[in-house]
C-alpha cells in the first residue's frame, strides 16, 4: 500500500482533526509515514486565520513542491482552512497542488487518496455546517497529554475572525463520544487532558435544551480514572457563570488555569467587534474569579491595532493589563482579514500597531517576571515532558503551563525522570524566563 505523510499547521484543534484524517488513513490500509520523504501522497493540514498563518502554510506548500520537483514526494493534497478560505484560486496558483479538501470534506480523506494516486485531481467542498463524524484518532502529541476537542464552529461572529466563515456555525459533540474518547485517551496513557474548541464554553447551548453543558462535562471527565490534570482553553467572559466556577474551584483534578480571550477592554471597540460584554463585565468577572478560585492562572489575547483604537483607547488597554496583571498574556497585531466586517473598517498603521503590540509585551514581561520572583521558594506539582540534551536538564510544567504557548521548567533531579512523571519541584531561580528548580520530597 501507499505511503501518506502529513503536515498539520495551527491550532490544537487542527491537529486533532489531522489526527482524524490519519486515523482514517491507516484503517483503509495505507501506512502514515513519520516524516514527508518518500510518502506517495503528502497532506498538509493548513490554517488560514491571520497572515502569518496563510504565509506559514504557503511556504509548506512550496516546500512540499520543491520536493516533488525532486521526485522526493508524489501528489499533495491540501486540507483546512487555507483551502476552504481560498478555494478556487490554489489550483491556479499552485499547479504542483494536486487536490484540495474544505474544513467540511476531511472525513473523505480515503477516496480523495484514491483518487489522486489513480492519476486524478480532487476538489471536494462538503457543507461546514454538517455534523461533527464520531472517528478515531492517531494521537501526535506525546503519550502524556492530549487534546480533546468538543465542539467545531462558532456562533460568536466577532468582527475581526474569519473562522465562522471557514468552520461554520458552532456545533457540540454529544456528551457521551466526549467521555467515550476521553476514556480511551486515559486508557493510552493520557494523563493530562486539554478541553479545546472555538469557544468550550458555549458547549451544548446548541442542544435543543440550550444548557450550558461544559460544567457537567467536567464533572465527568474528573471521575475517569488515570487522568490526573484537565485544563480548559477558550471559555468567553460573558459566558462564565457560577456553575462553572463552582465546578472549576472544587474540582481537584482541573487545574486552576483558564484560557479567557478577551482582545480588548475598551467599550467603544468591544461593541464595535461585535464582542459581547464591556470592560466592567470583565473587570467584574476576573475578581469574582481570582476569589472563588485560589491561585488562578488567566491566560489572555489581546489584539493591537484593533479599528477605533486611539492612543487613548490604547492606553487604557495598557493600564487595564497592569492593574488586572493576567500571569500569561499573548499580544497580537490586528490583521484585516478578507470577507470580515472589520476589514473594510478603518484602522492604524499597521507599523503603529507593531510598536504597540511590543509595548504591551515590555508590561507584561514585567509582570511576568514579578510572577516568576514570586515562585522561588515554593515548591510546585510539575508535569516532565523530557530532556534537553542542550541543556543537560529535564524540563516540564506547572499547572500555570500549558503545552507549546507557556513556558516550561528546567528541572534539576539526581534520578532519572520520565516523561509523564509527576514530581514535585522546589523553585530556586530563573532561567531566561522560565522556573529552575530542583525535585524534592516535599509536598
Amino acid at each position: 500500500m501507499a505511503t501518506i505523510g502529513f503536515i498539520s499547521l495551527g491550532c490544537a484543534k487542527n491537529q486533532v482533526d489531522c489526527e482524524r484524517m490519519m486515523f482514517r488513513v491507516q484503517e483503509a490500509g495505507y501506512t502514515v509515514n513519520e516524516g514527508i520523504v518518500g510518502s506517495d501522497v503528502v497532506v498538509i493540514n493548513t490554517c488560514g486565520f491571520i497572515d502569518s498563518a496563510k504565509s506559514e502554510a504557503i511556504d509548506y506548500i512550496l516546500q512540499t513542491a520543491a520536493l516533488k520537483a525532486e521526485g522526493q514526494v508524489g501528489k499533495i493534497l491540501v486540507t483546512g482552512c487555507l483551502s476552504q478560505r481560498y478555494q478556487g484560486d490554489i489550483l491556479q496558483e499552485m499547479p504542483e497542488v494536486d487536490g484540495i479538501l474544505g474544513t467540511g470534506s476531511y472525513t473523505k480523506i480515503v477516496p480523495a487518496i484514491e483518487q489522486l494516486l489513480s492519476g486524478h485531481k480532487v476538489v471536494d467542498f462538503g457543507s461546514i455546517d454538517a455534523p461533527e463524524e464520531e472517528i478515531g484518532r492517531v494521537v501526535t502529541t506525546p503519550e502524556h497529554f492530549s487534546y480533546i476537542k468538543i465542539a467545531e464552529g462558532c456562533n460568536n461572529r466577532c468582527a475581526f475572525c474569519i473562522i465562522p466563515y471557514l468552520r461554520g456555525k458552532y456545533r457540540s459533540r454529544q456528551l457521551d463520544d466526549v467521555l467515550y474518547e476521553a476514556r480511551v485517551l486515559a486508557a493510552n496513557g493520557t494523563k493530562e487532558l486539554i478541553v479545546v474548541a472555538q469557544d468550550t464554553s458555549r458547549y451544548g447551548t446548541d442542544f435543543p435544551e440550550h444548557k450550558r453543558l461544559l460544567p457537567e462535562l467536567l464533572r465527568e471527565l474528573c471521575k475517569i480514572d488515570g487522568l490526573h490534570w484537565i485544563r480548559v482553553h477558550y471559555v468567553y467572559p460573558d459566558e462564565i457563570d457560577d456553575e462553572l466556577i463552582d465546578v472549576i474551584a472544587s474540582e481537584p483534578k482541573i487545574v486552576k488555569y483558564l484560557d479567557i480571550p478577551i482582545q480588548h477592554c475598551n467599550d467603544k471597540i468591544l461593541s464595535t467587534m461585535h464582542r459581547r460584554g464591556d470592560k466592567k463585565l470583565i473587570e467584574e468577572l476576573f475578581a469574582k474569579l481570582r476569589a472563588r478560585i485560589p491561585g488562578l492562572v488567566i491566560r489572555t489575547s489581546l489584539i493591537a491595532g484593533l479599528p477605533g483604537e486611539g492612543e487613548e483607547e490604547f492606553q487604557e488597554l495598557c493600564q487595564f493589563l497592569r492593574e488586572q496583571r493576567m500571569e500569561r498574556v499573548g499580544a497580537f497585531v490586528f490583521s484585516p482579514e478578507e470577507g470580515t466586517p472589520a476589514a473594510t473598517m478603518e484602522h492604524v498603521d499597521e507599523e503603529v500597531a507593531r510598536e504597540r503590540a511590543q509595548t504591551l509585551e515590555m508590561i507584561q514581561s514585567q509582570i511576568m517576571d514579578e510572577y516568576n520572583a514570586a515562585q522561588i521558594g515554593k515548591t510546585l506539582e510539575v508535569l516532565v515532558d523530557g530532556y534537553d540534551e542542550e541543556q543537560e536538564q529535564f524540563y516540564g510544567r506547572t499547572y500555570a503551563d500549558s503545552p507549546d504557548i507557556d513556558g516550561r521548567v528546567w528541572i534539576a533531579s539526581e534520578e532519572p525522570l520520565h516523561e509523564g512523571d509527576f514530581v514535585n519541584v522546589t523553585i530556586d531561580g530563573c532561567i531566561d524566563g522560565d522556573l529552575a528548580g530542583y525535585v524534592t520530597e516535599e509536598e
